[in-house]
């Protein structure tokens, strides 16, 4: 990692962190490797600050090498569905700034703090919410929040957990972000949705774009 992506963390005591001023992560699965970089642009310029592309996107790693030179200042490019300790050393070795995982994998959250990488490591039960936090994860990714009740399922977890930055990932939309911040999640995360699938089928980048303003003001304006 280079120093300026260390630079875009924050130590605190002895965890590595995200500093999200822009409560949203993108979420990207399966696009064209093409449209990635338009698309990111688009995004980033409208003010989203974290873009995480999944691993089981064909020819992810790659997309990331070639692109996180592109990645503007205080940004954070990233790769997602980082499920074992081989696909974190993939990950790390294409350059990403941050990894996401769908599961409790203590090896991967342990390997990206010896990174100096910050891990959003994926829990659903109260237990895997503590025990990735315990293995030193920056922020949990409450998946499938839907399934469990979305803003009200937040909101119990946050009683005993206060202390732990939660990210609801499952069911978000432009419609029900408020209601996830207010219920105490310290981000949310979301897919296709956020950018606008038919924008990204037709490659209207400026109505990207848009989608994405509207998205970050909705957050900003709670």
């Amino acid at each position: 990692m280079s120093e300026s992506q260390i630079s875009r963390t924050m130590i605190s005591g002895d965890r590595l962190t995200m500093k999200l001023e822009i409560p949203v992560i993108g979420i990207l699965r399966g696009i064209a490797a093409e449209k990635f970089s338009p698309l990111m642009q688009a995004a980033f310029s409208a003010g989203l600050q974290a873009i995480e592309l999944t691993m089981n996107t064909p020819g992810a790693p790659e997309i990331i090498g070639t692109n996180k030179g592109q990645v503007p200042a205080g940004k954070y490019l990233g790769l997602g569905t980082v499920c074992s300790l081989q696909e974190a050393r993939t990950a790390y070795e294409a350059g990403a700034m941050f990894f996401v995982t769908p599961n409790v994998d203590t090896q991967v959250i342990e390997f990206g703090c010896n990174k100096n990488i910050p891990v959003i490591a994926g829990a659903l039960t109260p237990t895997e919410v503590y025990r990735a936090w315990d293995a030193g994860a920056a922020m949990i990714k409450v998946f499938p929040c839907r399934s469990m009740g979305g803003p009200v399922y937040i909101r119990e977890l946050c009683g005993p957990f206060d202390q732990i930055p939660l990210v609801a990932v499952g069911g978000v939309s432009i419609e029900n972000v408020g209601e996830h911040l207010r219920a105490g999640a310290a981000a949310i995360g979301v897919g296709i949705s956020l950018f606008g699938e038919e924008a990204v089928k037709e490659e209207d980048w400026a109505t990207v774009r848009n989608n994405v303003e509207k998205f970050v003001q909705r957050c900003k304006a709670v």
